[in-house]
This record gives C-alpha cells, structure tokens and sequence, in this order.
C-alpha cells in the first residue's frame, strides 16, 4: 500500500510569541529561544526521511524549514496556504491592548473561536478550509512522499480540528501545540488522511518550551481573558 506522509511541524517561538503580540500576517524574527529550538528540531529531524519541504513563506516558518533541512537538504517551496490567519487590525498589537479594547472579537477568539472575523482579516472560517484544501494538494502531488510541511499555530489547531472531529465549533477541543511540535499524518491510496501523531514536541524541555512558561493556553484560562500571560 502506498501511503503519502506528511510531517507537520509549527514554526520555531517568534518575536511576537515571545512578547504575546498577535502575530498574523506579521513577519516577526525568530526570537533567541526559539533559536535553541531549532537547533533541537534540527538534531530531531537530522536522520529522519524527507522527500521535499513546503513551509509557509513567513520569516519564522522559512526560518524553521532551513533548520529541519540543515543536514540532509532536499527541494524546499514556499506555499501561502500554509501561512497563519490574517488579523487585518488585529496585526502586531498586544493581546493585552486588545483583550481590553475589542472585547467582541476577544470573546469569539477565546470562547467561540468559529466566530472570529477581525475587522479587515481573514475569518477563522475561511482558514479552517484553506488550511485543509492546502495540505490535501501537497499529499496529492507528492504521491508516496515524506513531505515536511512547516506552519503556524492557528493554522495547525483548524487542521486537527478538522481531521479529528469534521466541525470547526469543536476547535476549543483542540490543544495548543508548542513551537517546532510535531505531527504526523498519513494518507492512503484512496488519500484519507489519518492522524499519527499530534503536535509532539518531546525534543524540548522546560526551558527551551514556549508553552511550559506561559498560561494562556490553558483552558481553564480561557475564560479569563489571559492571552497576554
């Protein structure tokens, strides 16, 4: 049986990760743990099989596909299916000036995620199928493939919202995963896609983690109006 599999991997902790900004569209560096986390998602993926890597073209998702390909380099693309939902006003501001002056969209973001428009952005709607559509032509092209693929966070959580429960009001069931964590995902020769692995990033510890040293990802937080810790 020919199974095509992708390996998803989310970007290495940004600028705007670090500094809790809504980073979007917005091209933010690489920020200094986050560049221990590629040189730990590098040493991961060193003698792991790779036929091609598409990554969206954002710095920090460019920046994550050079390091898994640092070692052993095959053809690498750039996909803007791939990059992060666009947050039109919401870009490059802080959560917290947000979560205090646009409680609306702050609401949706939070506890009805479906729901988040952002005033000249992309509806999380519209990422949930893009996303999907997205991943499901690179598996169509590259029959048979290990294919890299590297996104962003928001991007990753609608996929595994879609793979795992078909329906975008379960989104809030889907965790947050780390920076540079790791998801499998297979599709057979009818191209079904099964899920592997979720957003494993066990190469990390304490201190290189994003998520271990921040609260806002918690779901008991959600209610809370936390996104700025």
């Amino acid at each position: 049986m020919v199974t095509t599999r992708i390996v998803l991997v989310r970007h290495a902790e940004a600028e705007g990760n670090a500094k809790r900004l809504f980073q979007g569209h917005s091209d933010a560096a690489i920020s200094e743990k986050g560049k221990k986390q590629l040189a730990l998602l590098a040493l991961r993926c060193r003698n792991m099989k790779r036929d091609v890597i598409y990554t969206s073209p954002l710095k920090r998702a460019k920046e994550t596909a050079e390091a898994i390909n640092q070692f052993h380099p095959v053809p690498m693309y750039f996909e803007d299916g791939l990059k992060e939902i666009c947050g039109g006003i919401w870009e490059n501001r802080p959560w917290r000036e947000l979560f205090e002056q646009d409680l609306t969209e702050a609401y949706y973001w939070n506890q009805e995620p479906w729901a988040f428009t952002p005033k000249g952005g992309e509806p999380m709607t519209h990422l949930y199928d893009r996303i999907y559509e997205t991943i499901c032509k690179i598996a169509w092209e590259n029959k048979g493939k290990t294919v890299f693929v590297v996104s962003h966070g928001c991007a990753i959580r609608n996929l595994l919202c879609r793979l795992k429960y078909d329906d975008i009001h379960r989104l809030n069931d889907i965790a947050w995963c780390d920076n540079t964590a790791i998801t499998y995902l297979d599709f057979d020769e009818s191209f079904q896609p099964t899920l592997i692995m979720e957003n494993d990033a066990s190469h990390l510890d304490q201190e290189t983690s994003t998520l271990a040293n921040q609260v806002w990802w918690r779901p008991e937080n959600r209610g809370k109006n936390q996104f700025a810790e």
